[in-house]
């Protein structure tokens, strides 16, 4: 049986971390030495008996990954394979073609080809299905690796063969790769005469620069007051947290501080260039999947009383990471300190498992929440994300709307309008007619796109437990009776939510058309957090007065 030997020095690295309570030097290091001979004999006894063959890779990496998992969810081993990813994560660059890959209907297709990048430019289009990658068939591939055929360094040369809609016969597409930066702000533009809208999307190198020349164009084209959407933010760095801020609030102010064991890294972190504008009114939108550098800015923006901040609480991820070189070119992403915003609060939830279902924080005992004040004396509180100034929460769309969108069929549709419509109106403007909305329905009779509603759901379960419990023969007609008045009608559903079915088609057909900015240009109206932050802009007393410390 081949035997296998792990590196020491990652053995070291990891169990290490584990063992950073123990006070007394030498118990530490003694802890350290009769652990890692634990790990090292348990390790030979199970490759040298096990009943199957063991992979040390895969052995070792779910050891580590466990172990730092019982940490914190935000420490992770970084193996040598998985490198380049997280460098397009923290720089937002990579060489490839310059477009998303994804699965519809059992097939990977071209969901969004970046514009002016390899893939919009030599000719492929959203819909088409990816059959080849030069001469490797990849149509029982799964994404990730057809996404990582399609990557490789810059200038160099690549064929792809995709079976586009209405086209018998598959097309070879040759493309040159470029090195692909991924913009933090994706998108910018005006939303009426006087209120400029800024998309920023990530915080990898560059999205303060970013953000200033947004602001500055915007304002050339008349803004007087400003969005900053900083929804589904993930966050990344720290410094590009800084930058951002720094955008709107004077030179010298305090952003954020970090505080960790290694006393010698803590530093605070203050806006080190002149603003583009401290005065222009700001309505900041966050949601639960605002994280990390997207909290500190929103978080920032509350502090100094800098603008209003709308829609749902974030995150609430506080702590701040490094990596540390580990041997065989792999790498330790490890939490080194927390960060706390200007007022003094720390955003970081108390409890890192305690979140609801759909991601946001779990409730937090007011017991254990501590009160600061903004720069005008208003209340705000640690323990688990920034609280919005106003609460608009996102509306779940009807099941319905959920089912077509997951099986494809709004995408599928959108395709076939775009090869049947040469052109429509603009992104902003364009709108389906009844009668087109009609014939959509008429496409829909042979598509499968069953779901079951949360009330049938919830009467489906309620009978089990009549069941268990021995009432349900005195309960079972007026079960029946209500099973018949929730069950759901398809024919009546594509009539009852057809304003919501629509807006999703409308917003499908258009990406055909104009890509990402129409993308965003077509959700505008439907943004029901948009449109309240655009209403709260035109109030400048409603504006004034969730800024003053008389609106606790």
């Amino acid at each position: 049986m081949k035997k296998y030997r792990v590196p020491v020095s990652i053995l070291i690295t990891t169990i290490i971390i584990g063992l950073f309570s123990f006070n007394n030097p030498n118990e530490r290091y003694f802890e350290i030495t009769r652990n890692l001979d634990i790990f090292s004999t348990l390790f030979k006894e199970v490759n040298a008996y096990y009943v199957d063959e063991v992979n040390p890779n895969t052995l070792i990496k779910t050891g580590i990954d466990a172990m730092l998992a019982s940490l914190d969810p935000y420490t992770n081993y970084i193996p040598e394979d998985d490198i380049e990813d997280y460098r397009t994560m923290t720089t937002g660059q990579y060489g490839g073609i310059g477009a998303i890959i994804g699965r519809r209907n059992g097939k990977n297709v071209i969901m969004m080809p970046y514009e002016g990048f390899p893939a919009h430019k030599s000719g492929l289009k959203i819909g088409d299905e990816v059959l080849k990658v030069n001469d490797v068939d990849v149509k029982d591939k799964n994404t990730s690796d057809i996404s990582q055929l399609l990557k490789g360094q810059a200038n160099t040369k690549l064929s792809v063969t995709v079976k586009r809609y209405g086209v018998d016969e598959p097309i070879a597409i040759d493309i040159t790769r470029e090195k692909i930066t991924i913009d933090n702000v994706p998108y910018s533009g005006m939303l009426t005469k006087n209120v400029g809208y800024i998309k920023l999307s990530d915080f990898t190198t560059g999205a303060g620069k970013e953000v200033k020349k947004s602001l500055e164009k915007l304002k050339k084209e008349g803004a007087q007051k400003i969005i900053l959407d900083l929804r589904d933010n993930p966050g990344g760095l720290l410094n590009e947290a800084v930058n951002v801020a720094n955008v709107f609030i004077n030179q010298g102010s305090e952003v954020v501080s970090t505080k960790g064991k290694v006393t010698d890294w803590n530093k605070t972190y203050k806006a080190l260039n002149q603003p583009v504008d401290i005065e222009i009114p700001i309505a900041v939108l966050t949601n639960r999947r605002s994280a990390s550098a997207a909290e500190i800015v929103s978080g920032v923006i509350q502090d100094y009383d800098r603008g209003v901040l709308v829609g749902e609480k974030t995150f609430g991820k506080g702590l701040v990471q490094a990596t540390r070189p580990l041997t065989y070119n792999s790498q330790l992403k490890i939490t080194t300190a927390k960060y706390y915003i200007p007022s003094g609060r720390c955003i970081q939830a108390i409890n890192y498992n305690s979140r609801n279902p759909n991601g946001s924080v779990g409730a937090i005992p007011d017991s254990l929440k501590a009160e600061f004040t903004t720069q005008n004396g208003r209340k705000v509180y640690d323990g688990g994300g920034v609280d919005p100034d106003l609460i608009v929460e996102f509306t779940i769309p009807a099941p319905i709307t959920i089912s077509l969108g997951i099986k494809g069929l709004l995408f599928e549709y959108a395709l076939k309008y775009h090869y049947t419509h040469e052109h429509i109106g603009s992104a902003k403007e364009f709108k389906l007619t009844d009668p087109e909305y009609q014939e959509f329905v008429e496409w829909l009779s042979d598509k499968e796109y069953d779901y079951t509603t949360k009330v049938e759901n919830t009467i489906e379960n309620l009978k089990k437990y009549a069941k268990t419990e021995k009432y349900f023969d005195n309960i079972k007609n007026e079960l029946e009776d209500l099973e018949k008045k929730a069950m759901h009608n398809k024919e009546h559903d594509l009539k009852e939510f057809a304003s919501e079915i629509k807006n999703a088609l409308e917003e499908e057909i258009v990406k055909n058309y104009y890509l990402l900015k129409g993308n965003f240009e077509s959700s505008f109206d439907n943004d029901m957090q948009l449109q309240a932050a655009l209403e709260i802009l035109k109030d400048s007393t409603r504006y004034d007065g969730l800024l003053s410390a008389s609106s606790n």
